[in-house]
Protein backbone atom coordinates (compact mmCIF):
# COMPACT_ATOMS: atom_id res chain seq x y z
CA UNK A 1 0.00 0.00 0.00
CA UNK A 2 1.40 3.69 -1.05
CA UNK A 3 2.51 6.09 1.84
CA UNK A 4 1.12 9.50 1.80
CA UNK A 5 2.26 12.00 3.89
CA UNK A 6 -0.17 15.15 4.69
CA UNK A 7 -0.73 18.11 6.36
CA UNK A 8 -3.92 18.45 8.64
CA UNK A 9 -4.66 21.45 11.18
CA UNK A 10 -4.72 20.25 14.20
CA UNK A 11 -8.46 20.47 14.93
CA UNK A 12 -8.54 17.15 12.29
CA UNK A 13 -6.11 15.91 14.06
CA UNK A 14 -7.41 16.07 17.30
CA UNK A 15 -10.60 14.46 16.28
CA UNK A 16 -9.23 11.64 14.87
CA UNK A 17 -7.50 11.17 17.74
CA UNK A 18 -10.92 11.57 19.79
CA UNK A 19 -12.30 8.55 17.97
CA UNK A 20 -9.11 6.90 18.64
CA UNK A 21 -9.58 6.89 22.04
CA UNK A 22 -13.36 6.09 21.92
CA UNK A 23 -12.47 3.06 19.86
CA UNK A 24 -14.31 4.18 16.99
CA UNK A 25 -11.32 3.14 14.66
CA UNK A 26 -7.91 0.80 16.25
CA UNK A 27 -5.64 3.38 14.94
CA UNK A 28 -4.86 6.66 13.91
CA UNK A 29 -4.15 5.37 10.14
CA UNK A 30 -7.38 2.84 9.87
CA UNK A 31 -9.33 6.03 10.81
CA UNK A 32 -7.67 8.37 8.20
CA UNK A 33 -7.95 5.55 5.69
CA UNK A 34 -11.77 4.87 6.86
CA UNK A 35 -12.49 8.47 6.85
CA UNK A 36 -10.47 9.26 3.39
CA UNK A 37 -12.52 6.50 1.77
CA UNK A 38 -15.44 7.91 2.99
CA UNK A 39 -14.97 11.17 1.89
CA UNK A 40 -14.20 10.08 -1.88
CA UNK A 41 -17.19 7.72 -2.07
CA UNK A 42 -19.36 10.93 -1.01
CA UNK A 43 -17.29 13.21 -3.30
CA UNK A 44 -18.26 10.66 -6.54
CA UNK A 45 -21.80 10.46 -5.51
CA UNK A 46 -22.33 14.00 -4.54
CA UNK A 47 -20.04 15.54 -7.34
CA UNK A 48 -17.78 18.68 -6.65
CA UNK A 49 -19.12 21.28 -4.24
CA UNK A 50 -18.70 25.04 -5.55
CA UNK A 51 -16.94 27.24 -2.76
CA UNK A 52 -19.56 29.50 -3.68
CA UNK A 53 -22.41 27.81 -2.80
CA UNK A 54 -22.44 27.70 1.22
CA UNK A 55 -25.91 27.06 2.85
CA UNK A 56 -24.31 28.79 5.92
CA UNK A 57 -25.44 31.96 4.37
CA UNK A 58 -28.43 30.90 3.59
CA UNK A 59 -30.16 30.08 6.72
CA UNK A 60 -31.16 26.36 7.95
CA UNK A 61 -30.88 24.03 4.89
CA UNK A 62 -30.20 26.47 2.51
CA UNK A 63 -34.03 28.44 3.08
CA UNK A 64 -34.77 31.26 4.50
CA UNK A 65 -37.47 30.03 6.39
CA UNK A 66 -36.69 28.61 9.95
CA UNK A 67 -39.39 25.75 10.56
CA UNK A 68 -38.36 22.95 7.09
CA UNK A 69 -40.47 20.10 6.55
Amino acid sequence: MPTVEVNIPDHIEMQIAQFVEQGEFVSQEEAIEQLLSAGIRAYKTSGPVDEGDSLEDEGMMGHDDEYVF
